[in-house]
């Protein structure tokens, strides 16, 4: 049988045949439009949102790092065993935060919340993927930022590039603070001697 022939007989065994009928992936409840004055205090809202940024986190006087640079980093304070443990990842990482694909911009937001987070929910030690930044840039910029960032978050301990299997270069365990609870609970476990 030939191609000719073969598409043929596709094309007679596809007569009739439809599209099926889907429903729309994203069904809106309300529909309702807003009116000009409610759009007008919507819109204004976000405008004093985003001048209210409270953002510590800059992106000028930047350290820039190789793609394939080691990072390390701990405040004065933390034990070597405590930060060996975090070097080798044995701590076990209670959150993720991956910045593949993220402007400087969306990777600034991104940490601040992701360590906000981390501390309201009593995160101890959490992955960030950051990248190696290795598409034909000799410096790795969100890498760099992400350096840069979290030395100067009062909520960071300590961080280091991951292990091989979980990102290497390309990814960072942090260390966070304890949150005031944990700190108590900590207290009285060991007042208690358990």
């Amino acid at each position: 049988m030939s191609e000719k022939d073969e598409e043929a007989l596709f094309w007679a065994e596809m007569a009739g045949v439809r599209p099926l009928q889907r429903e729309p992936k994203v069904q809106l409840k309300n529909t309702r439009q807003l009116n000009a004055e409610q759009a007008s205090v919507r819109r204004q809202a976000a405008l004093t949102e985003a001048a209210q940024d409270d953002n510590p986190l800059g992106t000028t006087h930047i350290d820039w790092v190789a793609p394939t640079d080691v990072l390390t980093y701990r405040v004065d304070g933390i034990a070597h065993g405590v930060f060996r443990r975090l070097k080798q990842g044995g701590y076990t990482m209670d959150a993720r935060l991956d910045l593949h694909r993220y402007t400087v911009e969306q990777a600034r937001v991104a940490v601040f919340k992701f360590i906000q987070d981390c501390r309201r929910f009593d995160v101890r030690a959490a992955l960030i993927l950051h990248g190696k930044g290795e598409r034909g840039d000799q410096k790795a910029v969100v890498k760099s930022h992400v350096n840069h960032w979290l030395r100067s978050i009062p909520e960071v301990l300590a961080f280091h590039s991951a292990q091989p299997n979980q990102g290497g270069a390309g990814a960072l365990y942090v260390l966070i603070k304890k949150s005031e609870a944990r700190k108590q609970e900590n207290r009285e476990r060991y007042r208690r001697g358990d």
